[in-house]
Formats: C-alpha cells, sequence, structure tokens
C-alpha cells in the first residue's frame, strides 16, 4: 500500500449500498472500481457513476470481481449473503495480503427484520475462514442506509462500527469511513461482527415500523481525540 490513499475494489458494486460507498469515495480522491461478476453490468454501473460524480472527483473504473480484486490495495465486498462464499473463493488468491472490508449481512428473506446468525457466526468470521489468516478482515458499514449514501452532498448523521483482529486495517476503514462523510469508531475484534451484523435486521424491523426507509445509529459519550 502506498503513502496515497489505498485503490479500493467494491465487489459486487453494482448495487445500491456497493454503488453509493463508490460515489463517496471516489468524490473524496480516491481510485474506486466497481467489481461486478458481469463486466458489462460493471461499465454500465461505472458509466452511471461518472455522470454524476462532481468535477475533480477521480473517475470510477469498471472490473469483473477477480481483475478488480488483483487491481486494489482493499476490497469491499458489498454482495447478497447468498453470494457471499462463491464470491470470496473466486477472489480468494488474489486478495492474499490486503485487507476485505465485508459490508454483508446474513439475511434470510423474506424475513429481513429478524436476525439470523450464520453456522459460522458471523459473514465476516466466515470471510476470515475462507480467505485465510494472510487476508486483514474488517466488517463495517453494515448499519448505513444507501439512501444516504447515493446522495453525495447529503450528510449522514450515522456512525460506522468498524471490528477486525488487525489495528492498522480498522484505523484504514475509520479513515475510509470518515472520507465518505461519517464518523467511525473501532468497535473491538471480528467476533463481535455477530453484533454488528445483528443491528441492520433490527434496524430494518425499525424502518417498517415506524415508515421510514434510513434509520441509522450513533454513539454518544464518548470524546474524539
Amino acid at each position: 500500500m502506498t503513502s496515497t490513499n489505498p485503490v479500493i475494489a467494491v465487489l459486487g458494486g453494482t448495487g445500491e449500498e456497493g454503488f453509493g460507498l463508490a460515489l463517496r469515495w471516489s468524490e473524496s480522491g480516491y481510485r474506486v472500481i466497481i467489481g461486478s461478476r458481469s463486466l458489462d453490468r460493471a461499465i454500465s454501473r461505472a458509466s452511471e457513476a461518472n455522470s454524476s460524480l462532481s468535477s475533480g472527483s477521480v473517475p470510477v473504473e469498471a472490473m469483473d470481481n477477480l481483475a478488480a480484486a488483483r487491481t486494489c490495495d482493499i476490497s469491499v465486498l458489498t454482495v447478497p449473503y447468498t453470494a457471499h462464499e462463491a464470491t470470496l473463493t473466486t477472489v480468494k488468491e488474489a486478495l492474499q495480503g490486503k485487507i476485505l472490508v465485508d459490508v454483508t449481512v446474513p439475511l434470510v428473506p423474506p424475513r429481513v427484520s429478524q436476525v439470523h446468525l450464520p453456522s459460522g457466526g458471523s459473514a465476516g468470521q466466515e470471510a476470515q475462514a475462507i480467505l485465510g489468516e494472510n487476508v486483514r478482515v474488517v466488517t463495517a458499514f453494515q448499519n448505513i442506509s444507501a439512501m444516504h449514501l447515493r446522495h453525495t452532498s447529503h450528510k449522514i448523521e450515522c456512525d460506522v462500527l468498524v471490528c477486525g483482529d488487525d489495528e492498522t486495517a480498522c484505523e484504514h476503514v475509520i479513515r475510509m469511513a470518515e472520507a465518505a462523510g461519517m464518523v467511525g469508531w473501532n468497535a473491538g475484534p471480528l467476533a463481535n461482527a455477530v453484533a454488528l451484523e445483528s443491528l441492520t435486521p433490527v434496524l430494518l424491523a425499525m424502518n417498517q415500523r415506524y415508515k421510514t426507509n434510513n434509520a441509522g445509529i450513533c454513539v454518544t459519550g464518548i470524546r474524539r481525540g
């Protein structure tokens, strides 16, 4: 990784969450690659992103997931849980020695407002098991509504909880959260990912009850140094 901003690949970046994150990081000066199983789909979404970016932003690039994983310094996985294992297996060798930010939540449709604990404990822990110890897995951004991310001029009043076993990797992700207009907090080791991922169905249940689509969380009682 260089002393400048790392290259970010958003694997599954054609979805709304990944697309919104890609927009915000590009606006902040990062080189961002939208990855997809379909190169044509990635090209289409990258073109859509570039048409909406402000002057001076770094143009978003498009690659298939494997090429994006090979090119990046940090990969951000934003696929549905049903595609989680298959996507990670595809890019496993390309990610060795790098950071993976897992945004995946193990939702089980149609009951997406109900917490589901996968056999591996959490999607983040399953990602670490699949990729091996030479990939630094961090979990973050699960609880940020895509509705917030898409409009880059919109101030996001939600915090990002970051979990991982490597402190340096977590600090990189906290800086990425701040670059995207949010406040990032180190929420402990990767084992805590189960709590982060479980917050998403809780927020979805609150969205349903209170007729909204952008419930989030804010940390109080801590002074930032």
